[in-house]
Parts: structure tokens; C-alpha cells; sequence
């Protein structure tokens, strides 16, 4: 809660152990913040879609780099490709994040490895945060999808690469030197980041490895171009091989989930509004909704379009206590309110109006004892309208007929031409223009009051 303005929630994305969406909202406004999201059955806990529902503004971003690459045929060329490079005696890198894909990857090379005849092939994990990354996702089971936190109670891990550590096909190293490079044997597997091949271990691997055609680096990050990533390292001998895994939500499944939640109005990047540039026959990769979203560009401000225009006000019990509702209509009472406006960190509280203290009598005689003010009670409230024909009887009874009636936009002028006075009945108030007669002027405003209702 930031000081009483907003709340703000996070909503498991289910895309990577921590990833969330967000919810902001106030007592009457709601915007929902989609990050990278996914929909796909992987080790976080699922996407939570229905907390996004009647949104004003739904701010819509990180889809898919790689909206027609399939993960589960690029997870499969991954392996394929890693089996045919340890066969062939070469090394295989993988530049990656500490924490993310990488658990997945684990995940199918274990499933992988028996079958592919590479139980004695080692597997390297190397970053500063290998060993934490590692426990980690065994240790916060509120983010695990329902089966992986199912095996946390029994208790067993979560994760198949706790198995892979306790049979040392996986070894894990803070960084290239020390322990790893007397026990660092080939051909290997080697897990290092960073994707750009611009820091980290990778750089060192790639220098050591890039010069022999047996050796193949694996892309899997889609947020980076391999090209752009490889050219400072030409001219380069090792193998390349591009597989992109990103389980982000695509166009097709953000469409289905915007009609499912339905908001309101949704803002986007501008390039979501257009097909990619490369591909600029494929409407199906671009957004099409209706009404059409709010694009917007890098560094661009944007005023949502809704505004605040209620508050929610609390009344203490006491003072609750103290009203007296008026039926004005079948099943609607309303009752008038004196109290003072407590705020507050943007909390608003309706209190009792505190009574002035007694003030004690002074035994001085010279000194003027000051009464305290006399807080006057409020007038009441005047509701209903004022109906023409019966008014005009009502006047008839008391001696006055001659009026004559003119029909204006707002309502009626009455003209009470023996008295010399007007009477205007408007929807929203009722005037009594009368020059020098306080009697008939106080006995037409007792007669106005006879058709309205005071609270």
C-alpha cells in the first residue's frame, strides 16, 4: 500500500520462478501491468489471469521475441544438437542466465541424458551465483507450479537437478578458476552467461573453444541477436547453432486472454500495433483489438484514459449510530451528515463534531466569562419537486386565482398579478420574487415547503 493512494499486488506470471504481473488500483480504478508472461505448463506457478479482470487499463508488454519458433521443437533441436557434438568429441556452450531457461534446460538433459547414451559427460554451471541460483529454486516453493511443491512436503526436490548434483553429472563453480580448471575435463557440457558473449566466463570459453570445428555454442536467449553477439569473435570455427526458448505469450494467446479479461483499454508498444518489418504480410503477429489499443514509444508519455473521480470515506460507528435515514423513494433512504473530515495517508474518516469543554467559572469578578459559541444545528435538506396543478389549487384555496402560468426551458414562471409577486418552480430550486410583502412571501414559502421533503 503506498500512503492509502494505491495498492499494489503481484500476480504470478508463470513464466519464470518470481516473475510477476501487477495489479494497481485504487477503491474505484483498477490497472493491470502484463509483463512477460506465460501460458505454457513449466516449472512456475501458473499464469493468474482471472485477478486481471475488470481492468480500466490493462499497460501490455514483454510478448514474445520469437512468435513463430516453437519452444518444445526448439528444446528438442537443443539436445539433438548437444548429443551429435559430445558423439563427435567437440564441446558444447551454452551462453545463459543464472536462473530462468536454464531450469528447464537442466530438467530436459536429464530426461535426455540415459537415452542419448551421455551419462558420463560433464555438466558445468559457472557464475557467481550458481550455487544460490541452484538452491534457491529448491527452497521457494510458493513460486513452483502444484507438483513441484507437492514433492517440497514429501520431502523430496523439486527439481531434477539436485539428482544430477548428488551424482556429480552436474558440478557447479562460482567462476573458471580455482576448482574448476583442476577438475575441468573434456568433451563437457559448459552452462555460462552472459548471453551477449560481451562478460562472464563465456568470453574465455568462446576464445578457448572457438578455433576447432568439433566445438558448438547454442544459443537459446532470444533476447539477443547471435549474429550481433558472434562478431567480434570471426573469424570463428566452432559450430553455431540458434534455438531461441521463449515461452512468453504470443499474439494468438494474448489475444484469447484479452477477450477472456476484458479490460476496458489496453496500451501496448507501438511495434505490437504493426506486423514485424521483415514479415509485413503476417497480420496474424501483430494486435487487433477492438477499440483499438494505446500504442506508445520508448521515452513516450501517455495520459490513461480514465480519471479519480470518487474517494471512499469511512464513518466511525458512533456517528453512524447518530443518523437518521429518510425514505425518499422505495428502497432508498438518505440522511444528512454533520461531521468533521479526518485525512489522513490518503484515508478518509467522517468523525463526530467534537463539543466545546465546559469552561469553569472564574472566581474573579472583573473578569467576563466568554460563553463558548453556540454551534447552530443545519438546516434541513429540501428533496422532491413541486407539482404545477396541485400548487395552483393549493393558492386557489388560499384566495389567490388570479395567476397567470408561462412555461419556460427550466420550468415554470407562476405571476400573481393582484399581488404583484412571481413564483418560479425549476427542477432544481424554487424562487419567490415578491417586493415588500413578508407575510404573503412567508406564506408562499410554507406553502412550496407543504410538496417537498425535509431531511
Amino acid at each position: 500500500e503506498l500512503f492509502g493512494a494505491v495498492q499494489i499486488s503481484p500476480l504470478s506470471s508463470g513464466y519464470s520462478l518470481g516473475s510477476s504481473n501487477w495489479i494497481i488500483q485504487s477503491h474505484h480504478e483498477k490497472v493491470s501491468y502484463v509483463s512477460g508472461s506465460s501460458l505454457l505448463t513449466t516449472h512456475p506457478q501458473p499464469m493468474d489471469q482471472s485477478s486481471l479482470k475488470n481492468s480500466d487499463v490493462l499497460i501490455l508488454t514483454g510478448l514474445t521475441q520469437m512468435p513463430t519458433a516453437n519452444p518444445d521443437g526448439m528444446l528438442g533441436e537443443f539436445c539433438s544438437n548437444l548429443a551429435m557434438t559430445i558423439r563427435a568429441g567437440g564441446n558444447v556452450l551454452v551462453p545463459c542466465y543464472s536462473s530462468g531457461v536454464i531450469y528447464d534446460l537442466l530438467e530436459c538433459l536429464y530426461q535426455f541424458i540415459e537415452s542419448a547414451s551421455l551419462g558420463t559427460t560433464p555438466f558445468y554451471f559457472i557464475s557467481p551465483v550458481a550455487n544460490s541460483s541452484l538452491e534457491f529454486s529448491q527452497i521457494f516453493a510458493e513460486w513452483l507450479c502444484h507438483n513441484k511443491q507437492t514433492k517440497v512436503y514429501l520431502p523430496e526436490p523439486p527439481f531434477p537437478h539436485a539428482e544430477l548434483i548428488q551424482t556429480n553429472k552436474l558440478k557447479h563453480y562460482p567462476s573458471i578458476h580455482g576448482d574448476f580448471s583442476s577438475e575441468f575435463r573434456q568433451p563437457c557440457v559448459v552452462f555460462t552467461g552472459h548471453p551477449s558473449l560481451r562478460f562472464g566466463d563465456v568470453v574465455h570459453f568462446m576464445e578457448l573453444w572457438g578455433k576447432s570445428n568439433l566445438n558448438t555454442v547454442i544459443f537459446t536467449e532470444p533476447d539477443f541477436s547471435y549474429l550481433d553477439a558472434l562478431a567480434p569473435y570471426q573469424p570463428l570455427a566452432m559450430k553455431c547453432v540458434y534455438c531461441p526458448i521463449d515461452t512468453r505469450l504470443n499474439f494468438h494467446q494474448v489475444s484469447k486472454l484479452l477477450k477472456e479479461v476484458q479490460p476496458l483499454n489496453v496500451v501496448c508498444p507501438e511495434q505490437y500495433t504493426q506486423p514485424p518489418v521483415t514479415q509485413s504480410h503476417r497480420s496474424d503477429l501483430m494486435l487487433e483489438l477492438q477499440p483499438p489499443p494505446m500504442p506508445y514509444r520508448r521515452c513516450s508519455v501517455l495520459s490513461l484514459p480514465f480519471r479519480r473521480r470518487y474517494e471512499r470515506v469511512y464513518i466511525l460507528p458512533e456517528l453512524a449510530n447518530s443518523l437518521v435515514p429518510s425514505e425518499v423513494k422505495a428502497g432508498v433512504s438518505v440522511a444528512t451528515v454533520s461531521a468533521v473530515l479526518h485525512s489522513k495517508d490518503n484515508k478518509h474518516t467522517l468523525q463526530s463534531v467534537p463539543k466545546p469543554p465546559p469552561v469553569a467559572p472564574s472566581k474573579k469578578r472583573k473578569r467576563v466569562i466568554e460563553e463558548p459559541p453556540v454551534t447552530l444545528s443545519p438546516k434541513p435538506l429540501l428533496s422532491g419537486a413541486v407539482p404545477l396543478e396541485a400548487f395552483l389549487a393549493t393558492l386557489q384555496k388560499q384566495g389567490i386565482t388570479e395567476v397567470k402560468v408561462e412555461e419556460t426551458a427550466e420550468g415554470h414562471i407562476l405571476h400573481l398579478q393582484a399581488e404583484d409577486t412571481l413564483i418560479q418552480l425549476e427542477e432544481d430550486g424554487t424562487h419567490i420574487v415578491c417586493d415588500n410583502n413578508e407575510p404573503l412571501r412567508t406564506t408562499l414559502r410554507d406553502l412550496v415547503l407543504r410538496f417537498l421533503q425535509k431531511l
